[in-house]
């Protein structure tokens, strides 16, 4: 089992990652939380596989647990969702020393949290991540969350959890789609952050793939790694952490013009990777050279067309409502070398519109 800290002084706490760790969980979650209620967030599709496996293994341990299911999908990332798990809460006696324990995706991961900071002004909670997206990015850093008709996570809160576990063995059950989504958020760590993670996923990508063991385990720690030193130096993003939002920026955007029920989140990422990258080989920010190889890596993904409705106004009029806008200014986070990004935010709109047209043509 391998052990990755984010450093946040009295907010600090440990990821832990490995394969067959499960009977290791109430051990380690007893040497930072006390043994009181539990509130087990979790979807339709996760529960059914992971979750009375994990509601027993806290029960025997002497936490009272409630379970609450979500229906699966971005569809449940709304307050109305989360008005009923408050409800659930209430209903099962919470105070401010029970736990909120997310288990499932990016999207319980982001509810669950949203819930923990908001209710009673904070309790804690654990992200128990079960995607590959999940593990390797949103159960880490503390950005919980809601959507709003009219965009992505604007309802929100910075709340780090108490501790992350990391089980590969969930991956297994992951539909393809999801593990590729997943692994879009693995290639924008190499893009903006590590140029050997990059050659690794290069070198390896089929064994990356085909969940090769000992590189799945190394490439995930990685990226915790990378993000955890992010988070350390800049935990509510007013700097260096807004580089994690490389191919966000008009992923989001897209995600919100199709309503949310079109896109898996990394598959939107995706697509806002490689125009991010069209913007940097037109304003001749990155070299040919390492444009090719950032887009031929990224192609190996498989890029989601567009749906035949979608129009550039209204995936501009999303964009409009991102919630990095300063104003006017619209940053991007564009590579300037493989490992390396930086923040623009004086792209030409009429450029972001045709790269944008061309992927929808």
């Amino acid at each position: 089992m391998q052990t990755v800290q984010v450093k946040l002084a009295e907010r600090s706490y440990p990821i832990y990652i490995g394969k067959n760790i499960w009977s290791l969980l109430p051990q380690k979650l007893q040497t930072v939380l006390p043994l009181t209620t539990a509130l087990l967030v979790s979807d339709s599709n996760v529960y059914p596989l992971y979750g009375e496996k994990i509601s027993a293994a806290l029960t025997a341990a002497g936490w009272r647990v409630t379970p609450a299911v979500v229906p699966a999908g971005e569809g449940s990332k709304t307050l109305a969702r989360a008005e009923e798990l408050y409800t659930a809460a209430i209903k099962a006696g919470l105070d401010r020393s029970g736990t909120v324990v997310a288990l499932g995706g990016g999207v319980v991961g982001d509810l669950a949290g949203f819930i923990a900071a908001t209710y009673l002004r904070g309790v804690p909670f654990v992200q128990i991540p079960t995607s590959l997206l999940a593990q390797v990015d949103s159960s880490v850093g503390g950005k919980v969350a809601v959507n709003h008709p009219l965009g992505k996570n604007l309802i929100g809160a910075f709340y780090q959890p108490k501790l992350v576990w990391i089980e590969l063995e969930v991956l297994r059950t992951l539909p393809r789609a999801e593990f590729l989504a997943g692994a879009a958020e693995v290639v924008k760590y190499g893009v903006i952050l590590s140029e050997s993670l990059f050659s690794t996923l290069e070198r390896h990508w089929q064994d990356f793939l085909s969940q090769e063991e000992r590189l799945l385990a190394q490439v995930i720690t990685e990226c915790c790694r990378l993000k955890a030193e992010i988070v350390a130096a800049d935990e509510r993003e007013a700097g260096q952490r807004a580089l994690l939002n490389f191919g966000h920026t008009l992923g989001h955007a897209l995600e919100a013009a199709t309503h949310y029920d079109y896109y898996l989140h990394g598959e939107a990422v995706l697509v806002g990777m490689m125009l991010a990258v069209q913007l940097a080989l037109r304003q001749q920010l990155l070299a040919p050279a390492a444009g090719g190889r950032l887009l031929e890596l990224m192609a190996k993904l498989g890029m989601k067309p567009a749906p035949p409705a979608l129009t550039a106004a209204a995936v501009l009029t999303a964009l409009q409502q991102d919630k990095k806008r300063a104003g006017t200014k619209q940053p991007f986070i564009l590579p300037v070398k493989i490992g390396q990004a930086d923040i623009f935010a004086n792209i030409p709109p009429m450029l972001v519109s045709s790269v944008l047209q061309e992927y929808l043509n």
